[in-house]
């Protein structure tokens, strides 16, 4: 072959292959173009359907991502890489960094497992994996929450799908638990009497489920009563410090009194013995 024969064939090769360039620029800047719009659409149909903004968000970027894989594959075709060859190496290099990374991987499985079943949402006061806080996002690998202190807490999914979730704001009503403690000598019905119209006088105390007042224990040193209203969940930390201080007012008030753990000390003094021996003390404590 001749340097005119060879100068034509590499022009000829040049442009085919700058034409296939040229063609698989445009597959990939239509295709992402067409990729993004399908995005968006089924975004639009997920929000109008009113789905979680999580799982809207997790299935708009899992539709977005295959299809950009698919406009990235086309494009390489194109240009004359074989597809089938680069997808078994990706295949290979995928168990590779899968095996390599499979704690990121499992935090990912536990990801979508929060997006799929939902134990919480964003907003939801939760306790799980050790912390408690505000969920402020659920992301593929992690779970960001506010604490009540206003830390940013972050959390592996898979560290929260692994134990104990506890959700706080699962429910619209939240059950508040005190005890008062009130002497011995304290007229119970009084008690009852006052513990009711403190639960009554507050208008976040919901009538129904009713209040539940009721003697649980008779303590070394006092009468522990129990005292439950139910709330909205949103009422319930301020209603506990509310109730807590209107019933120490109102125990002062009413002469009901508080008792302070206690001892009575009972000592007994014998004679002096006829062998000498001084007499030992004997104590009885209650």
């Amino acid at each position: 072959m001749d340097t005119d024969q060879l100068l034509e064939t590499a022009q000829e090769v040049g442009a085919t292959f700058g034409l296939n360039l040229i063609a698989a620029i445009a597959i990939f800047i239509i295709g992402r173009w067409i990729a993004k719009w399908i995005y968006k659409l089924v975004v639009k149909g997920l929000e109008k359907a009113r789905m979680e903004p999580i799982l809207v968000k997790f299935l708009g970027n899992i539709v977005y991502t295959l299809l950009l894989i698919f406009v990235v594959l086309a494009a390489i075709s194109q240009v004359g890489v074989q597809t089938t060859s680069l997808i078994a190496v990706l295949g290979a290099a995928g168990l590779a960094v899968g095996l390599a990374l499979q704690g990121s991987l499992a935090n990912f499985a536990a990801g979508v497992l929060i997006i799929i079943f939902r134990p919480y949402k964003i907003g939801d006061f939760v306790e799980g994996g050790g912390v408690a806080g505000t969920v402020d996002e659920v992301q593929i690998f992690t779970t960001v929450l506010k604490s009540p202190d206003n830390k940013r807490i972050i959390v592996p999914n898979g560290q929260m799908m692994s134990g104990t979730i506890v959700n706080f704001s699962a429910h619209p009503t939240r059950r508040v638990d005190l005890t008062a403690s009130v002497s011995y000598d304290d007229d119970s019905d009084k008690v009852r009497k006052v513990l009711t119209e403190i639960l009554e006088s507050d208008e976040r105390v919901l009538a129904d489920p009713a209040p539940n007042i009721r003697m649980m224990t008779h303590a070394d040193s006092s009468i522990d009563w129990v005292v439950r209203p139910w709330v909205n969940a949103s009422d319930y930390w301020p209603v506990y410090w509310d109730l807590t201080e209107k019933i120490k007012r109102r125990f002062d008030e009413e002469g009901i009194s508080i008792p302070y753990p206690q001892r009575d000390v009972h000592l007994y003094h014998h004679d002096k013995p006829a062998n000498g021996h001084d007499s030992e003390a004997a104590e009885a404590t209650r």
